[in-house]
């Protein structure tokens, strides 16, 4: 008797798959230094728990690609369903967003057993066939949603940790073999005044609000030829600006005397030395490194007391785009380089890394989009309301999921993600 040849995997399936697993172990791989009374802690209504990262990016391959594609396919908990939906009303009412850290139950261990449950799933389909199309383009959008939570998780854990008195460290410095000394003088680069094509066209993975791609009209502009500086920030600080009414947008004015802010997120004194909170501890404020933890208010006050500018994110994305930066990417400080803070520019524009960077401009949806009348059309459209576009990356984002026409977005008093200044204005 002659047994059938098993079936050997398409390069499709082959590198679907592959990618996959690689992505979903770095997750567990970036949780591996917490311990589960880490995984658990929530430390406002903003951030999450490990613990419910781990389960919801799980859960997105389970709703929208195992249930409604995989022939016998068995829930692993329906109670899942609820616990871990994000914000997808269409789906049901999801658990209140700033009380899931009291969410004890399941246990960590049951979350990674839901984890192997929906990888072992998942193995399965992208082996049974050759993925269409649609199934392909759910996938690759699942690992782009997971990619995002690695972020989150790294500035969720550096928010809670940050909290203690005793500053605990995520994981021991790595990376920083020859840390950049000085600082590249500020230069401007010129950009001159056009019609641009903005957005992505598609042809390489992009989320819906990336596009569609439009024509946008400039004016002559410059940009600044790196991120503003921890040092050039403490000038502000020394020079009155968070006392400075006049240098703040009315919002940011109330912001700032609500919280009582004089400061970066993650800065404090000590014996008349600045230091801050990073993922490794608590470390000195180097000038030469780029300033971060910055909301909206405190980039556009900046920017004034410096008599310039934000740049709006379709000048950011013509400069970017015109200056050839994808060809910088290797270089870029990223999630793979394992800083985990950001580094002095040694050489580089720092477009890509670092630090997100403000622009000046409202997230709203481009000419001609539509999200999907599905579920899925929940992800980035509902949410083009009352909320600032940054771009570029940061030091915990992935280089594979970072790209020049990312639109990154949060709401103008937020400070616990990675974002920072880059300079504009008007050529004189």
């Amino acid at each position: 008797m002659t047994l059938p040849a098993p079936e050997v995997p398409s390069e499709v399936q082959f590198e679907l798959l592959s990618r996959y697993q690689r992505i979903r172990g770095e997750t567990e791989l970036l949780a591996d230094p917490l311990s589960a009374e880490d995984m658990q802690i929530q430390s406002m209504p903003d951030a999450s728990p490990t613990k419910w990262h781990l389960a919801h990016t799980s859960w997105f391959f389970e709703t929208f690609i195992l249930r409604p594609r995989l022939a016998g396919y068995r829930v692993f908990d329906p109670a899942f369903h609820t616990l871990f939906n994000s914000y997808y009303n269409s789906l049901g009412q999801p658990f209140n967003r700033p009380q899931r850290g009291l969410i004890s139950r399941p246990c960590l261990d049951e979350v990674y057993d839901y984890r192997r449950h929906v990888d072992s799933a998942m193995t399965r389909l992208l082996g049974e066939s050759e993925p269409d199309t649609e199934l392909r383009d759910f996938v690759v959008l699942g690992l782009n949603h997971e990619q995002q939570h690695q972020e989150l998780l790294l500035t969720d854990i550096k928010h809670a940790f940050s909290i203690n008195p005793v500053h605990p460290t995520y994981l021991e410095p790595g990376g920083e073999d020859e840390l950049p000394q000085g600082v590249e003088p500020l230069k401007w680069i010129e950009i001159a005044g056009g019609t641009y094509r903005i957005g992505s066209d598609g042809q390489d993975f992009c989320f819906d609000n990336e596009g569609p791609p439009h024509s946008q009209l400039l004016q002559d502009f410059k940009i600044a030829s790196r991120l503003v500086t921890n040092g050039e920030y403490r000038a502000f600080i020394e020079d009155g600006g968070y006392r400075e009414p006049r240098l703040w947008l009315s919002d940011g004015w109330a912001w700032l005397q609500q919280n009582r802010a004089h400061h970066p997120a993650y800065w404090l004194q000590r014996d008349g030395d600045w230091f801050q909170f990073t993922l490794h501890g608590l470390a000195p404020v180097l000038d030469n490194e780029p300033v971060c933890h910055l909301n909206f208010y405190e980039a556009d006050a900046y920017a004034t007391w410096a008599g310039e500018r934000l740049p709006t994110e379709f000048e950011w994305e013509a400069a970017a785009c015109q200056l050839r930066l994808p060809d910088q990417l290797a270089a870029a400080n990223l999630l793979e380089k394992r800083n985990w803070r950001p580094l002095a520019a040694a050489g580089q524009r720092q477009f890509l890394g670092d630090v997100w960077e403000w622009t000046s401009s409202a997230y709203l949806p481009y000419p001609g989009f539509r999200a999907s009348a599905d579920a899925v059309g929940e992800y980035n459209g509902k949410f083009m309301c009352n909320q600032k576009v940054l771009r570029g990356g940061s030091c915990v984002t992935p280089a594979d999921h970072v790209r020049i026409s990312y639109r990154n977005f949060f709401y103008p008093h937020q400070t616990w993600q990675f974002s920072g200044i880059r300079l504009a204005g008007e050529i004189e």
